[in-house]
């Protein structure tokens, strides 16, 4: 298979624009009937740097059916098949793709960019261009396409950073990995680096086509082509042109794993050995972070608690289970500072003991039965810590913490312990912190400015402006309503300044509805299924669109 990587010259001046685009098309014409596969770089309808926003769109605007055309025309012309990067134009936006053109000229596969970078993700205020990422915040397993018998993974650009995707994509068994990319800030050792890394993780080929920066440049380009062993085979460092090699997309490199080990791919040897419970939660069970799921949502109040006990891993599961975008817990401190989950002072309602939380050792409450008050079906169920919910559900779901402990003055706050277990098991971007007490958020933001928090109820009963006022001052991202002392001034003077607005509480489906008409983002509710199934109706109905997306600064 003779294999041909294109690199064309690129400009940061957007006045070069057009002059960028016809040297595009000229290499482009250079292809020839002797190549089998042609590679293009990311952003063909974009040659060069857009000012801003509308600048970007403009030359989508102006270039992409441009390009379309002669990469369909190529691949007839040359009797190859084409890779190109460049926009597909969506009724929900622009998104960044790489287009697979079969020898006949038909499309025959599309490969949406799997992490999209900031800058395709912020709004134009933020300084971004606004692209449609929202395919990009839900579990999809690694996209690969099937041509003439050999197998193509893809990697465009802010992938290429995603090391933990390598294994995922080599259990695809990929034959040649497909590189239309950009990397224009990093250093031609970094790209060297990251691109051997790949293919020997993957036990692939990697096509890259990248874009120059001119001659003279130590960063950026780096078109290259690179065999599974991880050698360099081709890399045009900030050359203009085309390179052209002959592969065998079929050659593979096993080695043996370990001493005496049976040979095997790289990877195959490291799954060998891998303990997937050490590392940061990942995979399909994560969801978008609290900034870029979609809103509106449905917390589940205490878990299921009209189904099962309240703030019991069950009760947390069965939400989780049935799609909860949020459940809501609370926390107290035992006697001998443990944090655990259950809603009052004292364990007497939910438990088969008495008496305060505080007055009782952790080893104490795990002698108690927590389930056997809701009936026999339930006995047995144990007090629930604050680390056993996060090292079950982290990053699976959004969790609502209301922290009690900060609301009574005679409990050490915990305030490094808390922000530490969050840390500990990866969810500082999948939580928020509730409470009444703006001390207690005040303190805490201090320690752990990247967790987002949420003003409760102060029992203010007359104010209905008190609580978006309140977080105004604190910088919350959040307020927590308390039925029924709010009104619609109260949610219209949140959201002008941008503040998310819960509202605490709604078991009645048609109430919650008429909440979200108001401008709730969040209900709270002891009923999850019934109230979710009714706001989903709600949306699914047309009346609204979830906003997919809070264009945030961060990923996931």
């Amino acid at each position: 298979m003779k294999v041909c990587i294109v690199q064309p010259l690129y400009s940061f001046s957007a006045d070069r624009m057009q002059s960028r685009f016809e040297g595009m098309l000229d290499l482009i014409a250079r292809c020839d009937d002797t190549m089998d596969v042609i590679v293009l770089p990311e952003y063909c309808d974009v040659p060069a740097t857009a000012d801003d926003k509308e600048g970007f769109h403009a030359a989508v605007a102006k270039y992409n059916s441009i390009i379309f055309e002669t990469v369909k025309k190529t691949a007839i012309r040359c009797g190859a098949i084409v890779f190109a990067n460049f926009a597909d134009i969506t009724p929900t936006g622009l998104r960044n793709t790489t287009w697979a053109f079969g020898r006949d000229g038909e499309v025959k596969g599309k490969y949406c960019k799997a992490h999209p970078a900031p800058s395709e993700v912020k709004t134009a205020a933020q300084g971004g261009n606004e692209l449609d990422c929202s395919y990009s915040y839900a579990y999809e397993k690694p996209y690969t396409l099937e041509l003439e018998g050999v197998r193509y993974g893809f990697m465009t650009c802010y992938d290429f950073y995603m090391y933990e995707s390598f294994p995922v994509l080599a259990r695809e068994n990929v034959d040649i990995i497909i590189g239309c990319s950009h990397q224009r800030t990093d250093s031609h050792n970094a790209l060297d680096l990251i691109g051997r890394f790949l293919c020997y993780n993957t036990n692939a080929y990697l096509l890259r086509s990248s874009v120059s920066l001119g001659e003279d440049s130590q960063a950026g380009g780096c078109s290259m082509i690179v065999s599974p062993k991880g050698e360099m085979l081709a890399d045009m460092k900030n050359r203009v042109g085309l390179c052209t090699l002959e592969i065998d997309p079929h050659d593979k490199y096993f080695k043996p794993a370990g001493f005496r080990g049976a040979p095997k791919a790289h990877y195959e040897y490291i799954d060998d050995g891998r303990r997937p419970w050490l590392y940061r939660p990942a995979g399909s069970m994560m969801v978008p972070s609290d900034n870029d799921m979609a809103y509106p949502r449905v917390c589940a109040h205490r878990g299921f608690k009209s189904v099962l006990p309240e703030n019991t891993l069950p009760a947390f599961g069965a939400a989780v289970a049935l799609g909860a975008e949020e459940i809501e817990f609370d926390l107290w401190s035992t006697k001998d500072g443990e944090l655990v989950s259950i809603h009052d002072s004292t364990i007497d309602r939910v438990s088969n003991g008495t008496g305060l939380i505080s007055d009782h050792t952790l080893e104490e409450l795990r002698a108690l039965d927590f389930g056997v008050k809701r009936g026999e079906n339930y006995q047995g169920l144990k007090i629930t810590t604050f680390e056993e919910i996060l090292k079950k559900f982290s990053c699976t779901t959004i969790m609502n913490i209301h922290v009690k402990i900060w609301e009574d003055g005679g409990f050490d706050p915990q305030y490094e312990r808390i922000a530490g277990l969050i840390r500990q098991y990866g969810a500082e971007r999948h939580c928020y912190m509730m409470a009444g007490a703006d001390k207690g958020l005040a303190e805490f933001r201090k320690i752990a400015p990247d967790i987002n928090i949420c003003v409760g109820w102060d029992g203010d009963r007359e104010d209905m402006l008190r609580m978006p006022k309140r977080a105004l001052a604190l910088g919350a991202e959040k307020i927590q309503l308390f039925k029924p002392h709010f009104n619609q001034d109260t949610i219209d003077l949140a959201r002008k300044h941008g503040i998310k607005v819960n509202i605490f509480w709604a078991n009645d489906p048609a109430e919650a509805v008429e909440f979200i008409k108001m401008g709730a983002d969040t209900i709270l509710t002891d009923d999850y299924l019934k109230v979710a199934n009714a706001v989903k109706a709600y949306i699914d109905g047309g009346a609204i669109q979830r906003n997919f997306l809070q264009q945030s600064d961060t990923n996931i």
